[in-house]
């Protein structure tokens, strides 16, 4: 609607989690590193949260695609976490190409068992995403832990990746889970952006979806401002604010987005200014490993650009 008012190519601010418009702070660069590098050194198990909307499902989908890429990688995702323990089985061994139908429980796991050794035995990785495991039963969760039982003396032969929101960490600190919190090997915490990377993400995906100088203008340094202010920096809610702002814009015929229609969408939206959650500090554990991984990852994705594209 408002694409050649503003000269755009393609809309700059929709909120489904396209990998194109990954925008790489150094946050979300060592969380995708230390996904990756989890992957590619068969560490087990791997654990990413984060608040709604702070871009997990958009990492997540950046790595499926680099995975994608290194073709000696089959991956399980399994994106609903309000399953049963037999369904969640079920569900990993189809998303595999195996049989699952009419199985019961040890004849799914021997199925998956099978799979994941001979695969092991071609020297070829094996990756089971879970995105939601907020949601994740006790149950659940406790079979994934006997899933980890299945490796060799060097490595792991099943890599386990969770994503979630914060609960999840919760649930991982509980006393009836300490067992499968031990076998962690790496941490990730994604955070909401400050005031600069959300300027800088707002011009990102205007430059992404076509936008020339004069384009860049139309979010001046006070309206990205406000913008922050409403989002909180959750690029979620960054996306859902522009958007609504550009179609303000172009219902008023305005090249530019002022802070006081961003004043307007945040009324509409019943969206109040929240004191800025306090940074974590990132776990300290490996991280010199994971720092190299994040520089490697990122001459992969500069050298093959496909692959996140």
């Amino acid at each position: 609607m408002y694409l050649t008012f503003f000269n755009l190519k393609r809309s700059p601010f929709e909120i489904t989690p396209d990998p194109s418009f990954l925008f790489p702070t150094k946050r979300h660069n060592e969380a995708l590193a230390t996904l990756y590098y989890g992957v590619e050194r068969r560490k087990g198990f791997v654990v990413l949260t984060g608040e709604v909307g702070t871009g997990k499902t958009l990492l997540l989908r950046c790595l499926l695609r680099l995975l994608k890429y290194r073709k000696d990688t089959e991956y399980a995702y399994v994106f609903n976490g309000r399953l049963s323990p037999l369904e969640f089985l079920q569900y990993v061994v189809a998303d595999f190409g195996l049989s699952a139908a009419n199985k019961n429980k040890s004849e799914l796991l021997l199925e998956l068992v099978r799979f994941v050794i001979a695969r092991s035995q071609k020297n070829l990785t094996n990756v089971l995403v879970i995105d939601e495991a907020h949601h994740l039963s006790a149950d659940i969760l406790e079979e994934i832990r006997l899933l980890t039982n299945l490796e060799t003396s060097q490595a792991k032969l099943l890599q386990i990746l969770l994503v979630g929101q914060p609960e999840l960490d919760e649930k991982l600190d509980s006393i009836e889970l300490r067992q499968l919190k031990q076998r962690i090997a790496f941490r990730a915490h994604l955070l909401p952006l400050d005031l600069i990377e959300t300027q800088q993400y707002i011009e990102r995906r205007l430059q992404l979806a076509g936008a020339d100088s004069r384009g860049l203008v139309m979010f001046p340094a006070p309206t990205s401002t406000a913008v922050y202010q409403h989002s909180r920096g959750f690029p979620r809610l960054i996306n859902t604010i522009c958007e609504n702002a550009l179609i303000a814009a172009y219902a008023k015929q305005s090249q530019v987005v002022t802070p006081e229609i961003i004043e307007t969408i945040a009324v509409d939206f019943r969206l109040g200014i929240v004191r800025q959650p306090e940074t974590q500090k990132p776990n300290s554990a490996d991280e010199d490993d994971v720092r190299k991984a994040a520089r490697t990852l990122l001459e992969l994705m500069r050298k093959s650009p496909a692959a996140v594209q």
